[in-house]
């Protein structure tokens, strides 16, 4: 297909590189571009790439054009929606970045409960305009993760046992393909496609935007961690392993071991310091809340209890500062079998072993309506896995080499020590080359072969691979 003419379509894009997108009536960024590193930089400080030409779309059809042209002289391509993906796949060295940042608006429709959200969206910005209507949908817990990457990986976030995965509650999604054609995937255009998308990942297309279905929450909910001392680690998750067995759907909760964050609401003198935290949310009535949280404030000797009813928009940003952008990430994750006392000795053992003290360890809570969710359904794996585990080495950008080298260490002993331990992983949580051989992991083999089929449907020639890739295959 031919791409229109800039004539037809309008102005010529706005581009100091003397390359020209034809049609093209975005923003076109290069290394002469006084933006250019602005617009190359994702949240992984680690990641340094030097994309030859930067296409930061302003409507599907540059998104399409951007594509065609892309193909048509062979340019290596990612695509950037929030850009936070760890592994810094968002951009790459010497091709063209598709890049949705601008595409961020979010429609709320409050009589049928849906939101039509844009590529370029961040969680932040749906959670704003859904509780303007005392709605939401399962998104990521932290405010400046990008829509796109979370959704097409699975999707878990603090209403998951409630609601179900975000992929659970995605109803239609606007997909440009490797052709550079506009189509659009629910569960009765291109089934196969939807599908795929719903845990799939980036393989199959550029989502340029989708429908969710929205649930009433909040406007406050029941929200906040509960801090101990390191030392009582092993109790804590021994009581908790208890006191997540029987809890509601409504109940939300993810364990954090590392360090106190430096949060204004915590005492300076807490900063910093070795602690186990239980964070939760309860998606629903504050007072049931309030109950169902109960023996967890009271387990113990609390060093901090910060759970009370607050606004689900507030808690949904409650952690941004604690992983900003520009930082140096490195993670390892992994699904757990269960919390075994063996699990639990081996996290004790080696979640406070890490260097910097921005490094830390977090375990999902999973169950409830993920675990109910049908299994064909979509791409997301295993529904059956009680908890995950992310690995989270975290560092400045101005310390030593060796603090690095030593963090990715702690992340990598830490997930070796748990091997007898593991079953499959969580395809939003994998990083960079050294996982790339865990990607089928990922998926199980049934699923794989699956993804690989429609992979050589939707995009034959790989065209978008950088992602946590899957190879066209054809056949059976």
């Amino acid at each position: 297909m031919t791409a229109p003419t800039s004539e037809r379509i309008g102005q010529p894009s706005d581009t100091v590189t003397g390359m020209e997108i034809p049609g093209f009536r975005g923003t076109l960024i290069a290394a002469e571009h006084a933006d250019y590193d602005d617009a190359r930089a994702v949240w992984n400080g680690t990641v340094d790439r030097r994309p030859r030409l930067i296409a930061r779309c302003a409507r599907t059809t540059d998104v399409a054009t951007a594509v065609r042209f892309a193909r048509d002289l062979h340019l290596e391509i990612a695509v950037r929606g929030g850009g936070h993906n760890v592994a810094g796949t968002a951009v790459c060295d010497a091709g063209i970045v598709i890049d949705l940042s601008s595409m961020r608006a979010v429609a709320v429709n409050p009589d049928s409960r849906t939101a039509h959200v844009q590529g370029g969206a961040l969680w932040g910005d749906v959670d704003h305009e859904t509780q303007a209507h005392g709605l939401a949908t399962t998104g990521g817990i932290v405010g400046h993760t990008g829509v796109g990457g979370l959704t097409l990986g699975g999707g878990i976030g603090w209403l998951m046992r409630k609601h179900g995965l975000t992929v659970d509650n995605l109803l239609e999604a606007e997909v440009i393909t490797a052709e550079g054609d506009i189509i659009r995937a629910s569960a009765h255009d291109h089934p196969d496609l939807f599908w795929a998308l719903r845990g799939g990942g980036g393989n199959f297309g550029v989502v340029s935007s989708f429908r969710f279905a929205l649930h009433p929450i909040g406007p406050s909910v029941t929200a906040g961690p509960v801090f101990w001392t390191a030392d009582d680690t092993t109790d804590v998750l021994r009581f908790y392993r208890d006191f997540v067995a029987d809890a509601p759907d409504e109940l939300g909760t993810i364990v954090r071991l590392g360090t106190i964050p430096p949060l204004p609401v915590i005492s300076d003198e807490l900063h910093f310091r070795p602690a186990i935290a239980v964070a939760c949310c309860y998606a629903g009535p504050v007072d049931e809340g309030e109950r169902a949280v109960r023996a967890l404030r009271q387990f113990g000797s609390p060093l901090v209890d910060l759970v009370r009813p607050t606004l689900y928009v507030d808690h949904q940003s409650s952690i941004d500062d604690t992983v900003p952008h520009g930082w140096h990430y490195y993670w390892k994750a992994t699904d757990l079998t269960g919390l075994s006392d063996e699990v639990i000795d081996v996290i004790a053992e080696h979640a406070y072993r890490a260097r910097s003290p921005r490094s830390y360890a977090a375990m999902f809570h999973m169950g409830g309506a993920v675990a109910r969710g049908p299994r064909d359904a979509t791409a997301y794996r295993d529904r059956n896995v009680p908890h995950n585990i992310i690995i989270d080495a975290a560092w400045l950008p101005d310390q030593d080499d060796t603090v690095g080298t030593s963090e990715t260490a702690w992340a990598r002993a830490f997930l070796q020590a748990l091997r007898p331990h593991r079953t499959g992983v969580y395809v939003n949580f994998l990083d960079s080359d050294d996982d790339t051989s865990r990607v089928r992991e990922a998926y199980g083999d049934d699923t794989y072969q699956r993804l690989a089929k429609i992979k050589a449907k939707y995009d034959p020639e790989n065209v978008f691979h950088n992602n946590k890739n899957i190879q066209p295959r054809e056949g059976g």
